[in-house]
Parts: structure tokens; C-alpha cells; sequence
């Protein structure tokens, strides 16, 4: 996947400009895809060049013009092949494990430092998700649901995970 196709699919739902497409981003897909404001805009450009999607100017009363994108019938397309496409291959990036991996140079208090800084962020991560709200109705909602459930019980995971290894790390020391 690329933001492109999560920008695709996101102007799908509705026309939005770029600032709505970052807060689209942090109410919807944030647990499985981040970008960053600048990076949206980029790739807004990109797409408007490409012909995937139009930019009307709304002009605004003491403030900035709004930009509203919405997707044309080639966006569209481009949305339904990546659809249709087969998966990508995982790829996993996670900084976390890498430094976790490397981190027995630290000692243990530091290991558990880490493994305490990681549990702080991934409640922080649940707190978010268990604050969105849970769409009913239609297909679309039932997988919003089936994502926001992912992201849930990825952290409820990853919080069991932080706990088998702190034990696994205190049963070491006690040895």
C-alpha cells in the first residue's frame, strides 16, 4: 500500500480538503497507516497531476482559500485495481523490536525502561482507539469495526507480549 491509496480511498467516502484528510487520517486509519501533514499534501500533488483527483478553491473570509479534492473516474480506477490487486508481501518496520533486539547493552534496568516507555505508548495507542466510535449500519461500518477491532487487539496482544517478557526478564535477574 502506498498513501496514495489511502488518500484514494479516503476522498471515496467524501470530497476533503487536505486538512481534513490528516484529521480523517487520525480518526480512522491512524492505527494501521500514519502520515503526516506534509506528506498528504505532497501526495495530493502528486494525484492531481496524475489526473486522480480535482481540486476545486473555495475562497474563505479572513483566512486561508480552501483546497477541496475530490476523486475523478481515474482515481477512481486506480482505487478499484489497487483493490482488486493481489496483497502485498509483509514488510514489517517496528523500531521498537529493532531496539529491543539490540538493547542487552543497556542492562536490564534500561530493557525494562524500554519495555515500560513501549506500554505507556501502546496504552496511550488503546486509549485513543477505545475513544472512536463504533459506526453501525451499513458494510462500510462493519469494516471500520473489523479494523478499529484489529488495532485493539493487536495492542491487548502487544500488552500480554511487554508482560511475558518483563517476567521472562525478571525470572533472568532472579537467576
Amino acid at each position: 500500500m502506498q498513501l496514495r491509496h489511502a488518500i484514494l480511498g479516503l476522498l471515496d467516502l467524501a470530497p476533503q480538503s487536505g486538512y481534513d484528510l490528516g484529521r480523517a487520517f487520525e480518526r480512522s486509519v491512524a492505527h494501521f497507516w500514519h502520515a503526516d501533514q506534509s506528506q498528504i499534501y505532497r501526495t495530493l500533488d502528486r494525484l492531481e497531476a496524475d489526473g486522480a483527483i480535482t481540486t476545486r478553491t473555495i475562497p474563505q473570509q479572513g483566512r486561508p482559500d480552501r483546497r477541496v479534492h475530490a476523486l475523478t473516474e481515474t482515481g477512481r480506477a486506480e482505487l478499484a485495481g489497487w483493490l482488486r490487486a493481489p496483497l502485498e508481501d509483509l514488510q514489517p518496520k517496528e523500531p521498537f523490536l529493532a531496539r529491543l533486539f539490540f538493547a542487552a547493552p543497556l542492562g536490564v534496568d534500561g530493557i525494562l525502561a524500554l519495555l515500560d516507555e513501549r506500554e505507556a505508548m501502546v496504552r496511550a495507542g488503546l486509549d485513543q482507539l477505545r475513544a472512536l466510535p463504533r459506526p453501525s449500519g451499513d458494510l462500510d461500518a462493519l469494516l471500520r469495526v473489523a479494523t478499529l477491532d484489529s488495532g485493539l487487539q493487536q495492542g491487548e496482544a502487544e500488552l500480554d507480549w511487554l508482560r511475558s517478557t518483563r517476567r521472562m526478564l525478571e525470572a533472568q535477574v532472579a537467576r
